[in-house]
């Protein structure tokens, strides 16, 4: 049985007479990477700071390793990691002093579990250096260990990889891939770059209106997306062939897409060749989760 680390039942908040969160209900499971995306105005930001405790909800129950939030809040806390927007680091402190100083906040943690989160996070070179020293990538490790250092059981990480290059973005993807698999955390990210969550995440879910709209994994939501392009002469006769076979969506580019079918693919290509259609090209094209994403959002756009 999958052990649930983090469970949120009909989750609500009203602000005024507003309702802005709607009755959320997902689990995250032990050693997973959960997506969490929504476009603007969605509530994403609002969910967060109410599973990170700076906000209470208005109804709904939140369980972090079976402890209620609103009724054992503190042991609750304790099996909680997060950063929620950028790292609070102090500058002129080096990174091992900025970890000694959050240490001194929490029961039992000493000098030898900041060498392990150091050890951790990559920072065992740099890090009694002084933070103002550090670039984006390495503060964001460094919060990720500050995030770490009282042994949590979930961590949530809101927007990971903001401002980092695309060699950063890579490094952080893999750690955060590390820390589920090898440490056996569970790993909340929300993001705003749909193609790194495809990438990093085992399960996504979409949040639209305050709603869950989507939950499963990648895969599932991925599965039977997969297109065709096509390019061809003359257009109005390829299209009429290809539209008498199968479903085709006419792009503004000039190319139709059709379903992929491993199957039926080749045999389409050969009717029109043999009905004088000049194909040029045939691209296949692989499923994308900001397709999906626009589609069940209405075309807004990410948080």
């Amino acid at each position: 049985m999958e052990n649930i680390t983090l469970s949120v039942k009909n989750l609500k908040k009203t602000i005024g007479k507003k309702e802005i969160i709607k009755g959320l209900t997902f689990d995250l499971k032990e050693g997973e990477v959960f997506g969490f995306l929504g476009p603007n105005g969605a509530g994403k930001t609002t969910t967060i700071r109410m599973l990170v405790g700076l906000i209470k909800p208005s109804s709904g129950e939140i369980c972090i390793c079976g402890y209620k939030i609103g009724d054992q809040f503190q042991q609750a806390m304790k099996n909680l990691g997060c950063i929620v927007e950028n790292p609070e680091l102090y500058p002129y402190l080096s990174g091992y002093n900025n970890l000694l100083h959050f240490a001194r906040m929490l029961d039992d943690i000493g000098e030898d579990r900041i060498n392990e989160v150091t050890e951790l996070v990559g920072l065992s070179e740099r890090i009694h250096d002084k933070v103002k020293t550090y670039s984006l990538g390495m503060r964001q490790r460094l919060g990720i260990a500050q995030a770490l250092l009282g042994k949590p059981k979930v961590l949530i990480l809101d927007e990971p990889t903001n401002g980092l290059d695309p060699a950063g973005i890579r490094e952080m993807r893999q750690f955060i891939r590390f820390l589920a698999e090898k440490e056996g955390l569970s790993v909340l990210v929300s993001s705003h770059l749909l193609s790194e969550i495809q990438l990093l995440c085992d399960r996504v879910a979409i949040i639209s209106k305050g709603t869950i709209i989507r939950i499963d994994t990648v895969h599932q939501l991925l599965a039977n997306r997969e297109k065709v392009e096509w390019r061809f002469q003359p257009f109005e006769k390829g299209k009429q062939i290809l539209s008498s076979l199968t479903t085709i969506e006419v792009r503004e580019d000039g190319t139709i897409l059709t379903e992929f079918n491993e199957q039926k693919t080749p045999e389409w290509n050969k009717q029109l060749v043999e009905s004088g259609v000049l194909v040029i090209e045939i691209n296949r094209k692989m499923p994308v989760l900001e397709d999906l994403f626009l589609e069940l959002t209405g075309g807004d756009s990410i948080d």
